[in-house]
């Protein structure tokens, strides 16, 4: 992996783009990140009237801070348009705001708390967040900010919006995430606790078979025959021997043109000889010869998946990038016209990717080419692996902006890899890490959110 452009981390970290802090999930609005479309919409929304402006009020004080029924209405309508785009069903209007008043109030305490501890947010670092934005609209910062204004936002109310959800993101990791701690004993705890899982509707298998058919009516010499070639095939399997090619020859089954392949299937969908007989066993070993009332069956196990545990098997990525960051001396949107040079030099065979990446890459992956090594899913941060993932080997993206910088990123391989232990366990460990990160974050969000003094006033209007 490279020095610099970091990994996905399965925690509390947001990218500092997040406009929007809250959309309606089960009934609680969560913090959560946009995708870059729809970042100017919702900027747009914001914006937005529902009907005739209402004379601003406050409708709650935070320590002696006020929440205005403008900030909930601005919200609401804000929360409205991507649970519309999410196809999710808006309930009534008064909850939903009483909702998003809530959100306000304890976002408020929360920042509080973030200024008393010290935190800040210098002008460098908001205007990078402003440039990542326009970025991700593919639009120049001063042509965003035009854009904004032309919309009616105020590109003050922005900022202030931006540093708020900055200030949101330190205090998290600073109160909560360095604190959580994921031990091997944990790791250990947990995959006993899957693998002791009886429910078969939690597992999925991927068997291949080769039935060899006893008919009903072959005396004891026969049925001894026919299990000495079954005998045969398993030996030849667990010898190294190709099994689809071993089916196709021996098996009576139909699924023999298929390999003997069943494909991935629920558990409680296969015979319960064949679960029982290969539940236990590794992807690529054998069970068998055993006998069902149709014959006798030699089965492998070829994947196996089961509810809270990693797939054996993943779809692995090798890509290269050339990265450069954003920062006063470079815009984003000159970044990423800078980038869009280099993809024209190496589509028409004027440079190579890995040369490019060795003379201008910002990251530690530069003297490599670019070359980020072999990736397994949840590696990178989502906004670069959805790209990535878009990409066929040999394609090129166009220029991609990130939390980290802009992007030029090119797939060179693809493979199903068999992880090992322990790349199991380091998925198991993010899963925990995860886990206990939301659990921290809820524990805290409630504890400042109850320290803090609360005087409600009017109800908001909408």
């Amino acid at each position: 992996m490279t020095d610099h452009f970091p990994t996905r981390r399965r925690s509390l970290r947001l990218a500092t783009s997040v406009l929007v802090a809250g959309l309606l999930c089960s009934g609680a609005l969560q913090a959560q990140s946009l995708r870059p479309s729809s970042q100017l919409n919702l900027l747009r929304a914001q914006s937005a009237s529902t009907g005739p402006r209402t004379v601003d009020y406050i409708v709650a004080l935070v320590n002696s801070e006020p929440v205005t029924n403008n900030e909930v209405r601005q919200r609401l309508v804000r929360v409205e348009q991507q649970l519309t785009q999410q196809g999710a069903a808006l309930p009534p209007r008064a909850e939903l705001a009483r909702q998003v008043l809530e959100q306000l109030v304890s976002e408020r305490a929360q920042i509080q708390e973030a200024k008393e501890l010290g935190i800040r947010v210098d002008e460098a670092t908001l205007l990078q967040a402003e440039q990542s934005i326009a970025a991700q609209n593919q639009l120049p910062l001063d042509e965003f900010r035009r854009r904004l204004a032309a919309e009616g936002m105020d590109n003050n109310r922005l900022r202030n919006e931006l540093s708020n959800q900055i200030l949101l993101q330190r205090v998290r990791e600073r109160e909560v995430e360095a604190r959580v701690q994921v031990t091997e004993s944990d790791i250990d705890d947990y995959i006993r606790e899957q693998r002791d899982n009886t429910d078969l509707s939690d597992l999925q298998l991927n068997l291949a078979h080769v039935l060899v058919l006893v008919p009903e009516s072959a005396d004891p010499a026969r049925v001894t025959a026919l299990q000495a070639r079954a005998q045969q095939v398993a030996d030849r399997a667990r010898a190294g021997g190709d099994f689809a090619a071993l089916a196709r020859e021996f098996s009576d089954a139909p699924e023999k043109v298929n390999g003997g392949e069943f494909g991935l299937r629920p558990a409680d969908r296969l015979p319960g000889l064949f679960v029982e007989s290969t539940r236990a066993l590794r992807p690529g070993e054998i069970a068998g010869p055993v006998r069902s009332p149709a014959g006798f069956h030699v089965l492998k196990l070829l994947e196996k998946r089961q509810a809270g545990l990693p797939d054996v098997v993943v779809t692995q990525t090798r890509a290269s990038h050339i990265l450069l960051r954003v920062s006063p001396s470079l815009t984003a949107q000159a970044a990423a016209e800078r980038l869009g040079q280099y993809r024209q030099q190496i589509v028409s065979g004027a440079a190579s990717f890995a040369n490019l990446a060795r003379e201008h890459s910002q990251d530690g992956s530069a003297r490599e080419g670019g070359d980020l090594g072999w990736a397994s899913p949840g590696q990178f941060v989502p906004e670069f692996e959805e790209v990535m993932n878009s990409l066929k080997p040999g394609e090129i993206s166009q220029p991609l902006a990130s939390r980290f910088g802009v992007h030029l990123i090119q797939v060179t391989e693809r493979r199903d890899q068999q992880l090992s232990q322990r790349e199991q366990r380091e998925i198991v460990r993010g899963l925990l890490r995860e886990r206990k990160s939301a659990e921290a974050l809820s524990t805290w969000l409630q504890d400042v959110r109850g320290r803090a003094f609360v005087e409600y006033r009017e109800a908001p209007s909408f």
